[in-house]
């Protein structure tokens, strides 16, 4: 981001982002004609630009995690098992990624302001229909609703790497990503406190509130852009197929985040099952404690990025897939041994959010369409983290925990397995 009153104009032609697949990024890369934001007009400086915008990836990233550590409150509520309403889960995860197949790419069109404040809105107004749902079917419909709207960060981000110095911009996309998983944290940790406190309902109420607040407070913070692209909205969901074909990078990052998210996904959304069942009896609240183990995340985010910048992305998501290769027999032997879970819980947010940095930086940096990038690495993930949550559910209620750790190893071997030969 440009701290400068004014930019200068961009000249008409078109240029293509430097890669960040190598260890030191080329100049010349995202287009010169985004605005400064309002935000640095107004006084807030470019680092309290990112922080806000991390901090609103926070509570978004919290909308579309928040039913999974309540899952055995809502299934309590409305008289069912809790492996009963384990989908409810995956729901999110679809509607998160419907979100951004239809929302994300007019990043490159239209004037982000407004657009952020009106999903803020749906959000907000999504998530207090959840709160009154009277039913498992109402509720799924508005936790996929509200999840679908969630998708301000990933408008932003794009924006966060035509700003960021060349040489520093995988550490810019990794303060997003630390607010990313810090948020995930918060939905496990504090929901399910606050819902063993006043129940689930009351913690959908609070969600609304946040994410209306930082939402608007984001929006404002937004220079007002007009149009910012020719033809019709929509084009850019009909541009996917050819960018990624067109860029193997871009394809490989879409794959392998899909295959990482999807493990982590599967282990993640059915912990709560595992910890309040009969191998652990925990309460909501203490297994939601569980979730602190992800601030590992949060810290690795920083350096990630710096080990991207200098080693550039491969070999970081190489490493990171050891990692999460390592941690699905340790989450196995997790479900008899509590310390083997805490050992698999650190190694596994580790590698996912050092895999995510590498593979987000690749994408965004790799064609002169980044927030369509964008788009199709972020589907891309959350729909391979949707399947295996889908996968998870019967697993669990078939074969229990070894279920789940199977279906988080399956994922993992497709996302390296149909990735390993360049095309």
């Amino acid at each position: 981001m440009s701290s400068s009153p004014a930019p200068a104009p961009a000249p008409a032609t078109s240029r293509t982002a430097p890669r960040a697949d190598a260890p030191h990024a080329t100049a010349g890369g995202a287009p010169e004609a985004a605005p400064v934001p309002a935000a640095t007009r107004r006084g807030l400086g470019p680092n309290a630009f990112l922080a806000l915008i991390a901090l609103c990836t926070a509570i978004t990233a919290g909308n579309i995690y928040l039913a999974a550590p309540l899952l055995p409150l809502i299934a309590r509520d409305f008289g069912t098992a809790p492996s009963g309403v384990a989908w409810i889960a995956s729901v999110a995860q679809f509607g998160y990624a419907a979100g951004l197949l239809f929302f994300a790419p007019l990043g490159d069109r239209v004037n982000r302001r407004p657009l952020v404040a009106v999903l803020s809105v749906a959000t907000t107004a999504a998530l207090l229909v959840a709160a009154a749902a009277p039913g498992t079917g109402a509720l799924a419909s508005a936790v996929f609703v509200a999840s679908a709207a969630t998708v301000v960060p990933q408008l932003l981000v794009p924006l966060v790497v035509e700003r960021a110095p060349v040489d520093r911009r995988a550490r810019h996309v990794a303060a997003v990503i630390a607010g990313l998983f810090t948020g995930i944290v918060a939905a496990r940790v504090i929901g399910a406190l606050a819902g063993q406190a006043f129940g689930w309902r009351w913690v959908f109420v609070g969600a609304s509130v946040l994410t209306l607040a930082l939402g608007l407070a984001t929006a404002l913070a937004l220079p007002s852009e007009g149009r910012r692209g020719s033809g019709p909205l929509l084009s850019g969901i009909a541009a996917l197929p050819g960018l990624v074909r067109r860029s193997p990078d871009l394809w490989r990052a879409c794959l392998r985040q899909a295959g990482m998210f999807g493990a982590w996904s599967a282990l993640w959304t059915s912990l709560a099952l595992l910890l309040t069942g009969p191998a652990y009896g925990l309460s909501i609240a203490t297994a939601g404690l569980f979730g602190l183990f992800g601030l590992a995340a949060s810290a690795v985010a920083p350096l990630a990025g710096g080990l991207v910048d200098r080693f550039g992305a491969g070999k970081v998501v190489r490493n990171a897939y050891l990692l999460a290769a390592v941690s699905v027999p340790l989450f196995w032997l997790g479900g008899h041994t509590i310390v083997a879970l805490f050992v698999a819980a650190v190694a596994i947010h580790a590698a996912l959010v050092a895999s995510h940095v590498a593979n987000q930086t690749l994408a965004l940096t790799t064609t002169s369409a980044p927030a369509t990038a964008n788009t199709a690495y972020v589907v891309s993930g959350f729909a391979g983290a949707a399947l295996a949550s889908s996968a998870a559910a019967p697993a669990f209620a078939h074969w229990g925990w070894t279920g789940v750790c199977a279906v988080a190893a399956i994922w993992l071997v497709i996302g390296w397995v149909t990735t390993a030969v360049r095309r």
